[in-house]
């Protein structure tokens, strides 16, 4: 199977076979990568870096083989550089998609950095030749780097020629620990005075490699005139400055003045300038487009443009050294200005010049403009009024807060009313948006907030709709009727049971959308009824987005057909890191935006070639429409409670129901032939049968078949722990049937693509320890099932972060026990508890027992609830146990 590069949450290099096939390793490299991972991250970057420049290699190995060669640098020219180092060139920035990038930061750097010192230390010492020993033994290409330094210097005593040159190599370190640079000339006297021409040689070949590209170099050989100092015309200079990759990348050390930077020499630019001001009317309307002459963003006078128009190599403008080539100049400005002519006369729209801003050239126009001398000789900007704009999209702490509104029933946390203050601005300006934020951060109750600010600017403004899977229709009439009652909604889904009203809105009646302040429906539901599709919508929003990942899907389809003002996907998926989810899901919050899917596919392969990796314009574009935070950001992980407790609505499938309900009829029947001790343990029985049903059909019927599509709970499962393997997080699942755990273990490795861990009763307590060992351990199993007796109690589990109680003990003590395998001291991350109910069903009137006497003692339903059913009489307890039709067949 392809694989590639991923980050674990823990900051290590490990195996993803989850990734697309364009950013897998190629078959000649598998072996040699697994091997890699198997000792450790700092293996995988060495050998990443052992491998020649041209080696194919996918996107995410290119980026950590630029990682690592920025390192060995640093290591062979002893420069003490640091990850910061390598941030400011953009390795916080240019990442491809790869799985675990969110979890990229300075501090992951600085890890991985020191990793790699502790791992070369360790083969130094080991191969006992020492370091130039272990470089040319382990990495030849490195083991010439640093010997030599060529360095170049501004001469302001001379103006015929300002600049002076000289090769020097490091002899030796100063009694204050720096290094001894002598005349490269001085070297021959010393080692040929020694006799000594192997190190003489030895010295020297690095720069003899190097002439062999350098023409520049050849000369200064063959004269000789590398062994001098020499005063410098800016000419001369200029040649030098050209070729200091070449000298770099064959080992030689460079100095040379700060103002020049080889990946972006000082030079007069072309300065294109969009949005200065706001457009007349709205986003909708097009931005200005203004083209100047400019230095470091200062614009020229007349008179410096007519010095640039005949300038050729280094001069001086404005006091400091640039490069001028005024056929270059020349050029940029006739390119800029047949663009403006013939494209931007008007103006131009708010995605084009995003797509500009960003270096992103998706459509090939834009291609055509962003060309290699385009990027070199002319910048384009935003202006102030879009500039300011951009600064609030990218940093949603800039947003201006709005007021709380006195009908949200709860109190936002501060990360969440950041949240609600961006997505009004987005909506404000039409623009569509993604909260990615991580399970658990609350995204239903900030789009909640939102919808009700909507209403109280403008009442008329018609109704939003929000599309969810049908197993979360529940959760949100219950989140929206506990935290924003005062929202008028509609839920056009038969799960309602208002058919009558479903069936006037299929036949275009939309009196029922009209009078509504927002409309639930479902996937499946929007792709049947045309209605849905065609109303007009305040705002359409879109959970657990993820769904539409398919393009081609039919509800994929139906999902781009909303008219909508604004659009806003809800994912707690990274949508970043994989590139075809992610154009699925602009082109549904913003289509257009990164273009069609062909050229989209273009403009990816574009956007790595032999020379690196050049992400930086595809994440420069999508980030401001994007707000993701995770549990373990600092400024989030102090504002949440310790353990959240969540319950988790199911619905039956029609196999489950019609099993239910028979089971029902079933009981009446046998209640009204049936008395005394047999009735008690018949109502055991019963509840039992209420259970396994609600489980899987298969668990009742004991056919072993367990078929994932027809159980509700074995369907939620799935679509909960998708986003949990997503982000390399780790589960304990507890249930109380021992049967159940195989076809739950299988179900689970098809969703993690790992196996996980078992724990029953059966267990041998001399391999507890063992397991437990294993899921503790970073990179360990990710899911752990255990049965609720054997694994309530004695095991310490706080590599988890989730706790899913499959089916309900109806015993809070017990339960309690069960969450605290990973709720416990040592636990350093927020707890999320997923408890599975059925809807409609005992499991739900169960639970609603359980929050009503939550206040009373744990145990009050002792013996699992059981006993306290067996006490009431038989009309209560076939109300109790009664089917809700209405929740049944909600699964599409």
């Amino acid at each position: 199977m392809p694989f590639s590069l991923a980050l674990s949450p823990e900051g290590h290099l490990i195996i993803d076979d989850w990734a697309e096939e364009i950013l897998c390793f190629s078959q000649s490299h598998e072996a040699a990568a697994l091997k890699a991972c198997e000792s450790g991250s700092a293996a995988v970057l060495l050998w990443l870096a052992s491998l020649p420049t041209a080696a194919e290699l996918p996107a995410p190995a290119l980026y950590w083989r630029d990682f690592a060669g920025k390192w060995l640098m640093a290591f062979c020219h002893r420069s003490g550089a640091s990850p910061d180092d390598a941030a400011a060139g953009g390795f916080l920035e240019t990442f491809p998609p790869m799985r675990g990038s969110e979890y990229l930061s300075i501090p992951i750097l600085e890890r991985l950095w020191a990793l790699l010192g502790e791992h070369v230390e360790g083969q130094v010492t080991k191969l006992a030749k020492g370091t130039d020993g272990w470089l040319h033994t382990t990495l030849p290409h490195w083991h010439l780097v640093g010997r030599v330094t060529f360095h170049l210097a501004e001469n302001k005593r001379d103006p015929e020629r300002p600049f002076a040159f000289l090769a020097t190599y490091t002899s030796g370190l100063t009694a204050d620990g720096k290094a001894r640079h002598v005349l490269l000339q001085q070297a021959i006297k010393e080692y040929a005075g020694a006799k000594n021409r192997t190190s003489l040689l030895h010295l020297l070949e690095p720069v003899s490699v190097a002439a062999e590209k350098s023409g520049w170099l050849a000369d200064q050989l063959k004269s000789g005139a590398i062994y001098q100092q020499q005063a410098w015309q800016p000419a001369d200079a200029l040649k030098f400055l050209k070729e200091i990759q070449i000298f770099e990348e064959c080992g030689l050390a460079v100095r040379i003045p700060d103002w020049w930077k080889p990946a972006a020499p000082p030079r007069p630019k072309v300065s294109v300038t969009v949005g200065g001001g706001a457009p007349a009317s709205g986003m909708g309307n097009l931005l200005d487009f203004r083209i100047e002459m400019t230095l470091d963003g200062e614009p020229l006078s007349a008179e410096e443009i007519e010095t640039l128009r005949t300038a050729q190599g280094l001069v001086t403008i404005k006091g400091r050294w640039v490069e001028a080539d005024s056929g270059k100049i020349q050029d940029m400005l006739k390119h800029w200005k047949n663009a403006q002519k013939m494209h931007f006369s008007e103006g131009i729209s708010f995605q084009k010049a995003l797509r500009l801003l960003s270096g992103a050239g998706i459509d090939g126009g834009e291609a055509e403009l962003l060309t290699a001398d385009a990027r070199e000789w002319s910048g384009i900007e935003a202006g102030e009024w879009l500039k300011d704009l951009l600064m609030q999209l990218r940093d949603p702490s800039q947003v201006a807060a709005i007021a709380k509104h006195p009908d949200l029933k709860a109190t936002l946390r501060p990360y969440q009313q950041v949240g609600v203050n961006w997505l009004h601005f987005m909506t404000q300006l039409g623009l569509g948006a993604c909260l990615a934020d991580d399970m658990g951060l609350g995204k239903t109750i900030q789009v909640l907030a939102l919808l009700l600010h909507l209403k109280r600017e403008n009442p008329s403004a018609g109704p939003s709709v929000l599309i969810a899977p049908a197993s979360l229709l529940t959760n949100w009439q219950a989140e929206a009727g506990k935290f924003a009652p005062s929202l008028r909604i509609f839920i056009a889904h038969p799960s309602a049971g208002d058919s009558v009203n479903l069936a006037l809105l299929a036949k275009g009646n939309t009196k029922l959308l009209d009078s509504a302040d927002l409309v639930i429906t479902t996937y499946g539901m929007l792709a049947r009824m045309e209605v849905l599709k065609t109303h007009p919508w305040r705002v359409a929003v879109l959970d657990e987005a993820q769904a539409i990942k398919n393009p081609a899907a039919a509800q994929s389809r139906a999902v781009k057909q909303l008219n909508a003002q604004t659009r806003i996907a809800l994912t707690g998926t990274p949508v970043e890191n994989r590139l075809g989810d992610l154009w699925s899901l602009f082109d549904f919050i913003n289509s257009g935006l990164l273009g069609n899917a062909a050229a989209f596919t273009r403009f990816v392969k574009s956007l790595t070639s032999q020379e690196g990796i050049h992400y930086a314009p595809l994440r420069k574009l999508v980030h401001p429409y994007i707000l993701r935070r995770l549990k373990t950001d600092k400024s989030i992980i102090n504002d949440l409670p310790d353990k959240t407790e969540m319950n988790v609505w199911c619905q039956l499938t029609k196999q489950q129901a019609v099993l239910y309900q028979d089971a029902v009829d079933q009981l009446a029947r046998q209640l009204e032939a049936t008395e005394g001790i047999q009735k008690r343990g018949l109502i055991l029985a019963a509840l039992m049968n209420f259970k396994q049903i609600c489980n899987h059909p298969s668990q009742f019927s004991g056919d072993a078949h367990y078929q994932p599509a027809l159980s509700g709970k074995f369907l939620r499962l799935g679509e909960l722990c998708q986003p949990i393997a997503e982000r390399q997080e780790k589960i304990l699942v507890f249930t109380q049937f021992t049967e159940l755990i195989p076809a739950l273990r299988d179900h689970l490795k098809g969703i993690f693509k790992r196996d996980g861990l078992v724990l029953t009763g059966k267990t041998p307590i001399k391999q507890r320890r063992a397991l437990v060992e294993d899921f503790q351990r970073a990179g360990g199993p990710p899911f752990f099932l255990l049965s609720l007796k054997a694994g309530g109690t004695g095991l310490t589990l706080t590599a988890a972060s989730h706790v899913i109680h499959f089916d309900r003990w109806w015993n809070p003590a017990v339960e309690n026990q069960a969450t605290d395998r990973a709720y416990r001291i040592g636990q350093k991350k927020n707890v999320l508890v997923h408890k599975f109910v059925c809807r409609g069903t005992l499991e739900e009137k169960i639970d609603r027992l359980i929050e009503e006497k939550r206040g009373l003692a744990d145990g009050v339903l002792a013996d699992g609830g059981e006993l306290a059913l067996t006490a009431m009489s038989d009309a209560e307890l076939l109300g109790f146990v009664a089917l809700d039709i209405h929740q049944i067949n909600t699964n599409e």
